[in-house]
């Protein structure tokens, strides 16, 4: 009888997760980098806090305005007038001496090197300096190519980011699921047609559903490969909805 009720609860406790799995196909996966694959939230907010107690604004909102978005889009915001190009060199430079605390969020690593190469690639509102210093730092692999704010001209919610990170590794951007955890790169996956996963690193999840995200999980450690290897032209995925938010 102990045996049967012990068997019972393993049955049941197996049946919940089950049930909080999802299993999703894609032909590729396109990640944001700060706050999806590595934690710079601490250095971008003492970057930004000493740019916007130099000029005079509010850090905590300027901090949250920045997040997901290219550093010159936010300054062209609070600084209409002034030289964008200058300030955007100066705050970069800051960002690649402040290395202090970039390391791999959970799940990253693992994701990253169980996935086939040519099936992933990076879409950062970073530069492509900031990007390869933070990937070094970290510890992370670098795709064979990958997506920067020197790319592009229509930085994110715009949809030209993930449209050209879709193109680099040659497929449309409806077939490719966006991994974010910022409102802005959610709108931007999202426009350019493609499924969104958002993660609740950086963000609540509220402002992540608001902004359209598909689904919404804690981290990187609650995706996985269902299968290893390609199977029809698409990736099989496993989404663990209970190691995601609120979970």
């Amino acid at each position: 009888m102990e045996f049967r009720e012990r068997e019972n609860q393993r049955l049941m406790h197996r049946a919940r997760v089950e049930r909080r799995m999802t299993r999703i196909s894609c032909a590729a996966l396109l990640f944001d980098l700060d706050g999806v694959l590595v934690d710079s939230t601490p250095a971008v907010a003492r970057v930004w806090t000493r740019w916007a107690l130099r000029h005079g604004f509010d850090p905590a909102e300027v901090v949250h305005r920045a997040h997901g978005r290219p550093s010159i889009t936010t300054i062209r915001d609070y600084l209409p007038n002034g030289d964008h190009l200058a300030e955007n060199k100066e705050l970069e430079r800051g960002e690649i001496v402040d290395l202090d605390g970039i390391v791999p969020l959970p799940g990253a690593l693992e994701l990253l090197t169980a996935l086939p190469r040519g099936r992933w690639t990076i879409v950062t509102s970073c530069t492509r300096r900031l990007a390869e210093a933070r990937l070094k730092t970290s510890g992370l692999p670098l795709p064979e190519a990958f997506v920067t704010s020197n790319d592009i001209t229509n930085g994110k919610p715009a949809p030209d980011p993930y449209l050209k990170g879709a193109e680099l590794l040659g497929f449309a951007a409806r077939d490719c699921v966006v991994v974010e955890d910022a409102s802005a790169g959610v709108r931007s996956g999202k426009i350019a047609g493609a499924s969104v996963i958002a993660l609740t690193t950086t963000m609540a999840e509220r402002e992540l559903w608001n902004a359209g995200a598909d689904c919404v999980l804690r981290d990187c450690a609650a995706i996985s490969l269902d299968t290893p290897g390609i199977h029809e032209g698409k990736l099989s995925l496993v989404l663990r909805e209970d190691s995601g938010a609120g979970a």
